[in-house]
């Protein structure tokens, strides 16, 4: 059985939706939990320190131990606040969980600059201001579990959410860059793509969903698969896994067997033999996972030696 107690965790965002799921969960588990929560609209407007309060309150009264935090995610200073609380309070941080996210939905001629620094600053900017308080603060004792958010919309795209998809996206390059750093140092790094109906959702088309129930499409459905990498029994790291409705997925980035030349031997590619391969280089059967991106410039210079 999994067992989080003693455990310190923080989970930004967590006043409500799939933060609150994850609290809750992380919660009843043994851990104790910083609930973050600035309390603002959807587009990250205002604040309001009763919901993470509420949340805070409800943990404690389930027999868990929970302390409110309401510093906002989205500035240095916020982000180092919401670590101090942790370490104020139980005096170490085993977990994070970066949750707390606003959207502003728009096609792209129409995005408001204003709204592209909001949500950036919020998803993208929080996940680096709260984790490397975290991140340090976990280095001396080599452990920890940092797990992400990222989004389906920055892996596979959605109309009418492209700053959402590209603050996603800046996450995941995050991630890859931070996994590797962090596994010298014996802490994880991984993230998770939700899917769930939340606050944040609310002005998605879901019409594709219509016919699932209500709790099938709950936020409490993903907080199974954050508490798992969240433990310590979860020996993975590196990995990013699309989670919701009853389904735990892995996702990656592969690159195709492709089409190739030796550039010394048969001489540069050109444009038009570009275009006479275009059904190989998209060809995605015998495809290959890299690790890092040195190891797929290895894969490259490895045909190199073999074909020469």
């Amino acid at each position: 059985m999994i067992d989080l107690t003693n455990r310190v965790a923080i989970v930004t965002g967590a006043g409500a939706g799939l933060g609150r799921s994850y609290a809750l969960a992380l919660a009843e588990r043994g851990a104790k939990v910083v609930v973050n929560d600035l309390g603002a609209q959807v587009d990250g407007a205002g604040s309001d320190s009763a919901r993470a309060n509420a949340v805070a309150d409800e943990i404690s009264a389930l027999g868990g131990t929970a302390v409110p935090e309401h510093s906002s995610v989205a500035t240095p200073e916020g982000g180092e606040a919401i670590v101090k609380r942790a370490l104020d309070a139980f005096g170490q941080v085993d977990i994070l969980v970066n949750n707390a996210g606003n959207i502003e939905l728009s096609s792209f001629p129409k995005l408001d600059v204003r709204a592209m620094a909001r949500v950036l600053d919020v998803h993208l900017g929080g996940a680096f201001y709260v984790t490397q308080p975290a991140y340090r603060a976990m280095l001396p004792r080599r452990c920890g579990s940092i797990i992400f958010t990222v989004s389906g919309v920055a892996t596979f795209g959605n109309l009418g959410a492209s700053v959402y998809g590209a603050a996603k996206g800046g996450i995941i390059g995050l991630f890859n860059v931070l996994k590797l750093e962090a596994a010298r140092h014996g802490i994880r790094v991984n993230a998770v793509a939700p899917m769930a109906q939340t606050r944040l959702a609310a002005d998605v088309d879901l019409e594709e969903y219509k016919a699932a129930t209500r709790r099938s499409i709950s936020p409490d459905l993903i907080a199974p698969a954050v508490v798992y990498l969240a433990s310590v029994e979860c020996e993975l790291t590196g990995e990013i896994w699309s989670v919701g409705s009853g389904s735990v997925a892995r996702l990656f980035v592969g690159r195709t067997a492709g089409y190739f030349k030796h550039p010394d031997e048969e001489g540069p590619l050109t444009p038009e033999e570009i275009a006479e391969h275009v059904a190989e280089i998209q060809d995605v059967n015998g495809f290959d996972i890299p690790e890092t991106w040195p190891e797929e410039w290895t894969m490259v210079l490895e045909r190199l030696r073999t074909d020469s």
